[in-house]
């Protein structure tokens, strides 16, 4: 059975270093998000584990032998790589080059592991017009798959008008945008997660709970602001069990029915024809049979979160599952394919 996993990173150290003034300002707690201690953890064997901080970044620079050794270990056939750097956060006088730079590295590297890699493009947020720019050059020149965005593209959502023409382009071209989760707000995060123990507020903040929910606001802002209205094609990938969402897609529509919210259909209507779900390696039964009842398994793609998870466990999660050999193909490569063509 073929495996594809999705929400597999690489690290740009340019685009790193060029963030880093601004990353430290806003978010002076992020290097604590894996830190020695939390990796220290004994692995978990039959699921992914946390790695500390700097391996990963060692680990997500490679995109050839040592990846390519690591999903032949894990059994997993293809990644669609990512770069999780917060490209949004560079100067804007430096976000162009730096966007089209990272994005010839990554063709490159699936040129040269076809069978094995693809990947979404990173744009510069910080100027719409070049970002629909590069984002045709991404997808028409360079054969990347889409396009993945860590956090928030400034400091507002996508739903914000500035951003139209990017998310006009996504759906003109019919291919996915990943609203992977970063740092919330300077101010959400002083008022909701600060004043614990510091690793504790860190972890707190980012993947313990604080950027998981504000990627799941960024998906529904995009229902209720009507961006799927006005773009029908538009598609969202939702990692780490849909953000939350899914659990409270109920509790949505009772209390933000189309009456008040102007919309044609339901949240949930509008949730399960655009987006679709991944586990970033949070493989977790109950999860998985939560989201099967609610969303439905053509919506689910299979990922790992490589290289800040390991990806212990991939392939035999999957093989856990009481699912029929159709419905296993679904998840491991066929909804993966019917999203991405060409793979």
């Amino acid at each position: 059975m073929r495996l594809i996993c999705i929400e597999e990173h690489t690290i740009d150290s340019t685009i790193g270093e060029a963030a880093w003034p601004a990353l430290e300002r806003e978010a002076p707690y992020f290097g604590l998000r894996s830190s020695p201690s939390a990796a220290a953890q004994p692995h978990l064997g039959d699921r992914p584990s946390l790695v500390e901080l700097s391996q990963a970044l060692r680990l997500g620079a490679d995109l050839g032998a040592g990846r390519i050794e690591k999903m032949d270990e894990h059994g997993i056939d293809m990644q669609i790589v990512s770069f999780s750097d917060p490209v949004q956060l560079v100067p804007e006088g430096q976000s162009v080059a730096l966007a089209r730079a990272a994005n010839d590295r990554l063709a490159d590297a699936v040129r040269a592991n076809p069978a094995r890699l693809n990947g979404f493009a990173v744009l510069p947020w910080q100027v719409p017009h070049a970002a629909v720019d590069e984002l045709q050059r991404a997808v028409g020149e360079l054969g990347l798959k889409g396009v993945l965005i860590s956090g928030r593209p400034g400091r507002t959502f996508l739903d914000d008008a500035r951003y139209e023409p990017v998310l006009r382009a996504l759906n003109d071209l019919a291919v996915p945008i990943y609203l992977h989760p970063f740092c919330p707000l300077p101010q959400v995060q002083e008022a909701y997660y600060d004043g614990l123990r510091p690793e504790v507020s860190a972890v707190f903040s980012l993947g313990g709970w604080g950027w998981h929910h504000e990627a799941g606001v960024h998906v529904l802002r995009l229902i209720l602001s009507g961006v799927f209205e006005r773009f029908p094609n538009l598609r969202v990938i939702s990692g780490h069990w849909g953000e939350m969402v899914p659990f409270y897609l109920q509790r949505l529509d009772d209390v933000l029915p189309p009456t008040i919210t102007g919309l044609s259909a339901t949240i949930t209507d509008i949730y399960r024809n655009n987006v679709w779900i991944t586990p970033s390696g949070m493989f977790y039964r109950p999860h998985f049979e939560f989201i099967r009842a609610v969303i439905g398994l053509d919506r689910l793609i299979w990922s790992v979160d490589y290289p800040y998870l390991t990806l212990d466990g991939t392939r035999g999660f999957l093989e856990s599952l009481a699912i029929t050999e159709d419905e296993a193909h679904d998840i491991a490569h066929r909804n993966a394919e019917r999203l991405f063509q060409g793979l």
